[in-house]
């Protein structure tokens, strides 16, 4: 059985803003994330990356660092997080995160010029913060190697004009108050 499908199946949706939203384990924390869920998607990680020669793994706090984490724990990959939070520290780069519902700074560290990177998240949606992740590592000269978010709500996005080429697990679109999937293979 596929979890990660029939988890997004049955995914509650609600409503904020004009702006419609599943409520999913990985992307939100709730409901409760079942260890066979997690195993799942990491495994699917594992198989779709690019994880030849990658020295870290970047992820945004918060909802990034349960999927990193595990990936991690299975490929001695170490995790970099990306803050809300600045701490001034030497090689500290700032970025500006904009997403379709709020604007932050966040904060990198431990990403040198040369480092080989994976990119991490749970969801593409807007897209406004993997393109503030992916030019920031970029003016660190980091090479990002891959760019990988477990789900990807369908419609235009932050990446479309780029040439960061986005890998995902599953594609989705929220149409009359369910979650519909697009492709369960996902991109790439």
């Amino acid at each position: 059985m596929d979890r990660l499908k029939q988890s997004l199946l049955d995914a509650p949706i609600i409503e904020k803003d004009g702006y419609h939203y599943f409520v999913h384990p990985i992307s939100d924390g709730v409901p409760m994330l079942e260890p066979e869920l997690l195993r799942e998607i990491v495994i699917r990680i594992i198989r779709k990356a690019e994880l030849d020669e990658v020295d870290k793994i970047v992820t945004p706090a918060a909802m990034g660092i349960h999927i990193s984490t595990a990936v991690s724990l299975m490929t001695d990959i170490p995790i970099v997080v990306i803050r809300k939070r600045e701490y001034g520290l030497p090689g500290e780069v700032a970025l500006s995160q904009e997403t379709g519902y709020s604007e932050n700074e966040m904060y990198i560290n431990d990403v040198h010029e040369g480092d080989r990177v994976l990119v991490l998240d749970d969801v593409l949606s807007t897209g406004g913060t993997l393109r503030a992740i992916t030019d920031a590592l970029e003016q660190t000269g980091a090479d990002v190697a891959d760019v990988l978010a477990v789900i990807k709500k369908a419609g235009p996005n932050e990446l479309d004009d780029t040439d960061m080429d986005v890998r995902t697990l599953i594609n989705v679109d929220v149409a009359d108050g369910e979650v519909v999937v697009v492709d369960d293979q996902g991109d790439h």
